[in-house]
């Protein structure tokens, strides 16, 4: 199988590495980045040509300029795939432009530790094919919807709850600090969720914080086109843009 893999970063890299592994032809291309063993391209057209499957791993603010950028060379039986984290709309946007198959994918677990054996969401007219191709390979994709942005939309819903402990607990660790009893309350947070989910939740919100940002905002405008007023994702959207603000 030929694939391109549109952006190269943690999440990117780690899975074009282990499609070459899997013994797939990978074409890589990020304007800011060159993995070791992937075929890297100078653009992202030459990345496509003649690709059975695209995958786009970049961020959300640019999924839709990646699309529009190789929608002329994509060949006639390619499957385009998203793996952005992004809001619904911008899925069926995404969709609606590009003259191929297309399958909105969401990663649900830590893909630079887990590559291609992280959990996958998938919906629209490529779902069943993506799932065809990638569960042979180790990937657990589970097909959640007919349209794009359904696996787009349950990630984002996930999201709200497991960033907003991530936020709750960084509050109420803060607090903590400034109170001196720091020791204890983490003590008491780790009896509730466990010190290897606390330490992951903390860990990486620092790390990961201004991806998290984007990925809140998107889950506040799909919340609020849900009809709900977004508290929680508002917060944590706070708490994430705070961290980012600290490490740039």
């Amino acid at each position: 199988m030929e694939v391109a893999v549109l952006g190269l970063g943690e999440a990117g890299g780690r899975i074009a590495a282990d499609l070459v592994a899997a013994g797939c032809t990978v074409r890589g291309f990020d304007p800011n980045r060159r993995s070791p063993g992937i075929d890297c391209t100078e653009t992202a057209e030459r990345a496509v040509a003649g690709a059975e499957v695209v995958l786009s791993v970049n961020a959300a603010a640019v999924a839709l300029e990646t699309g529009a950028a190789v929608a002329g060379v994509l060949g006639e039986g390619s499957l385009y795939a998203d793996l952005n984290t992004s809001a619904p709309e911008l899925k069926r946007e995404l969709a609606e432009r590009l003259p191929v198959q297309f399958v909105d994918v969401a990663l649900v677990g830590v893909v630079p530790a887990s590559g291609l054996a992280t959990p996958a969401l998938a919906s629209g007219s490529g779902a069943e094919r993506f799932a065809e191709l990638f569960r042979p390979l180790g990937m657990p994709v589970e097909i959640v919807g007919p349209r794009p942005g359904d696996a787009a939309g349950l990630k984002l819903l996930r999201s709200v709850f497991m960033k907003g402990i991530a936020a709750a607990a960084l509050e109420s660790l803060a607090a903590a600090e400034a109170a001196g009893v720091e020791p204890h309350v983490r003590a008491d947070i780790a009896a509730v969720l466990g010190e290897p989910l606390l330490e992951r939740l903390l860990s990486g919100s620092r790390a990961h914080a201004a991806r998290r940002v984007e990925e809140m905002h998107a889950a506040a405008a799909y919340v609020t086109e849900l009809g709900v007023e977004p508290r929680i994702t508002t917060a944590a959207a706070a708490w994430l843009t705070q961290l980012r603000d600290v490490r740039s």
